[in-house]
């Protein structure tokens, strides 16, 4: 039993042991779970972008008039949406950081860049209400007509997906300050970081979509 007992010990310490979770090979139920769940946003987000192609084929004019102002709607890039895709798309690499940083055994490297990251969701969020804001003086609503509805449905169920995704990292965050992350055991930050690397492609596509493609009509 001794020898037993210092043959467990000296394995738990080893180099070799250490590298356990990247070497066993096959993916872990919680990643598992999490690209699971990823397919099925993919399909939700896919209809979504579907019916906002169907109702854009089908109107006359895209965007539509402002009943305020008898003027087509108009997205404005600045001074937030831009720097905000910027910070969402740079939070994509920090989170990556932190990954690589729990898969080296380097707690120090993982609990300063999920840390940026939650930061960096929250000022996304905070950024995305703030345009809402102003959107919401300039008369554009959600019941203000086709194009009201579509960008708010579709930048609503993303910033909605984000606000899940801070909470995601919040945990991770805890969870680290409280040690409970290694080398060996980190499966649960890895289906995070799919999760939030999927939230950001997500971004990039509707800004593509709703703020560079031209109108129509």
């Amino acid at each position: 039993m001794a020898g037993d007992s210092r043959a467990l010990t000296t394995a738990d310490h080893s180099p070799v042991a250490g590298l356990a979770h990247d070497a066993r090979g096959g993916i872990s139920n919680v990643v598992l779970g999490m690209l699971l769940f990823i397919t099925s946003e993919v399909m939700f987000f896919g209809g979504l972008f579907a019916a906002y192609f169907n109702v854009r084929a089908n109107a006359p004019l895209w965007p539509t008039i402002n009943p305020e102002t008898q003027h087509q709607f108009h997205l404005e890039m600045l001074p937030l949406v831009l720097p905000a895709t910027f910070i969402l798309i740079l939070s994509s690499f920090t989170c990556q950081l932190a990954v690589w940083g729990i898969r080296r055994g380097d707690r120090t490297a993982f609990l300063r860049n999920i840390s940026v990251t939650f930061l960096i969701g929250i000022a996304f969020l905070i950024m995305q209400g703030t345009d809402y804001v102003i959107l919401g003086s300039e008369g554009m609503t959600l019941s203000a007509g086709t194009y009201g509805t579509t960008y708010f449905t579709l930048t609503g169920f993303h910033g909605a997906h984000v606000f899940g995704g801070v909470i995601m990292l919040g945990v991770l965050l805890y969870r680290g300050l409280a040690g409970q992350f290694s080398a060996r055991h980190h499966d649960a930050v890895e289906a995070v970081s799919l999760y939030w690397h999927f939230v950001d492609v997500v971004w990039i596509l509707l800004f593509s979509l709703l703020y560079l493609l031209p109108g129509k009509g």
